[in-house]
């Protein structure tokens, strides 16, 4: 898009464009989401932004109206095979706060100066910059939503000092911490391990929830995961082996504001509940509830090509908003697409490790691949080259460089494989195998998939 076009778009508020780019009014010192419901700046005041953290880094702070910090994260960064996208990635689950720079630039295979320079060149900030305005979300959200003592959040969000939390605050938000609690007009409640903390996992566009939980109600490991209640009203949890400690997530099922049970979700966001033995992994579970209901896709641009094509399109018309669902953990995902179900609830039961504090019929974490690397073939070598490193499947990973060493491993086929690309890895353009998929479905022949079987066509 070039800037006129952009500017179209902030004119007539489009909610399509929230997260791919934003706007700054230097009149006002404010920047914002396209679809900000004040009145729209004269075209010479506006400035455009790839990222927040571009328009933070240029002065302007975040609008009270329109939240542009909690926009849906752009569809580009799950496309980009490149390490731009990678970067983005890694950043979005926390790697910048937990490693720096330089644990960045290890995992990408480049130097910490060539990282630096690609992302500023082309998004107009460094992965520090980047990293500081993800915090800066994260404090907010705790700031609002729950009664934590201000110190406490600080370090939950990722900042290494009480001053450099409030210098940040005051900066992006123009306001104190307690300031910006204050004017919070949502109830705040205390994070507490019956309460936990209160989300909302903002989305662009329609979301088909119902097909999401069904594919993870069927998929539903005992012991690891459970979802329970009716349709249209269902509730997803499930434990989580976090950087710093372990969780247990509760994303509830939301149909929007019809009343309907069709899982055609207008509403623009998913609740969720997160408990977590330690706040520091507030950013990193986020990011992993956001892959694995794929929060961050584009269905404007997915249906919009898919529905071009005279298989796909009755599909696309009669599920609008479809997902291709990632991953909570994508080493456990690689396992469970490998063995299946059964197999994997034995291996929970023998292998996993006993939450400190169960919740229900949630007990138990998956097991570590080190612990399942004395298996049998083809559990052995897979869970011994997830345990040492010879495949990564963290966000930042090389998807062919994943896919060629899955191959090589004894016992995976194309089709597992395939499986793991699109969920583990969060892949959107993977054809399905044995299937004549055309170029014109690129780049979301995943979605195309995901359509195909939720339509029963495919396994």
């Amino acid at each position: 898009m070039d800037e006129d076009t952009r500017y179209e778009a902030v004119r007539s508020r489009d909610a399509r464009f929230d997260g791919e780019f934003f706007f700054a009014v230097e009149t006002t010192g404010i920047y914002c989401r396209p679809s900000c419901p004040a009145v729209t700046p004269k075209r010479r005041n506006v400035r455009f932004y790839q990222t927040a953290a571009a328009a933070q880094g240029s002065g302007f702070r975040a609008c009270r109206r329109c939240r542009p910090d909690a926009v849906p994260g752009s569809a580009d960064w799950n496309v980009r095979a490149d390490v731009v996208g990678r970067a983005m990635r890694l950043i979005g689950d926390g790697v910048v706060d937990r490693e720096g720079v330089a644990g960045l630039a290890g995992r990408l295979g480049y130097s910490a100066r060539q990282v630096q320079r690609q992302l500023t060149t082309e998004l107009g900030a460094g992965p520090v910059a980047l990293a500081r305005a993800q915090r800066a979300h994260t404090a907010r959200v705790l700031l609002q939503t729950t009664v934590l003592p201000v110190t406490e959040i600080a370090f939950a969000s990722g900042f290494a000092s009480v001053r450099q939390f409030n210098d940040t605050v005051r900066e992006i938000y123009a306001s104190t911490p307690s300031g910006l609690r204050a004017a919070a007009r949502t109830t705040r409640r205390a994070a507490t391990p019956t309460a936990g903390i209160p989300l909302r996992l903002a989305h662009r566009g329609p979301y088909r929830s119902g097909a999401v939980f069904d594919l993870l109600e069927s998929e539903a490991v005992p012991g690891v995961e459970e979802v329970s209640g009716a349709p249209g009203r269902r509730t997803y949890r499930r434990t989580l082996r976090l950087p710093h400690g372990t969780g247990i997530v509760a994303v509830h099922e939301r149909t929007g504001t019809t009343g309907t049970t069709s899982g055609a979700n207008p509403g623009g966001w998913l609740d969720a509940h997160l408990h977590l033995t330690d706040l520091r992994d507030l950013t990193t579970a986020v990011g992993r509830l956001r892959r694995l209901f794929d929060l961050d896709a584009d269905p404007y641009a997915v249906d919009e090509r898919l529905g071009e094509d005279t298989r796909l399109a009755p599909l696309v018309a009669a599920r609008p908003g479809l997902r291709s669902p990632g991953a909570a953990d994508p080493e456990e995902y690689a396992v469970r697409a490998l063995v299946g179900r059964s197999a994997s609830e034995r291996l929970v039961q023998r292998f996993g490790k006993t939450l400190d504090a169960p919740c229900g019929s949630l007990t138990h974490l998956f097991p570590e691949p080190a612990a399942l690397s004395e298996a049998a073939d083809p559990l052995g070598p897979l869970a011994t080259a997830l345990a040492d490193g010879a495949v990564r499947l963290d966000p930042g990973a090389d998807r062919d460089e994943v896919r060629r060493a899955l191959l090589a491993l004894p016992g995976l086929d194309a089709r597992t494989v395939a499986v793991i690309r699109i969920r583990a890895l969060g892949d959107p353009d993977v054809a399905p195998p044995g299937l004549d998929a055309p170029d014109t479905w690129r780049p979301w022949r995943s979605y195309a998939w995901q359509h195909l079987r939720t339509a029963g066509e495919l396994e």
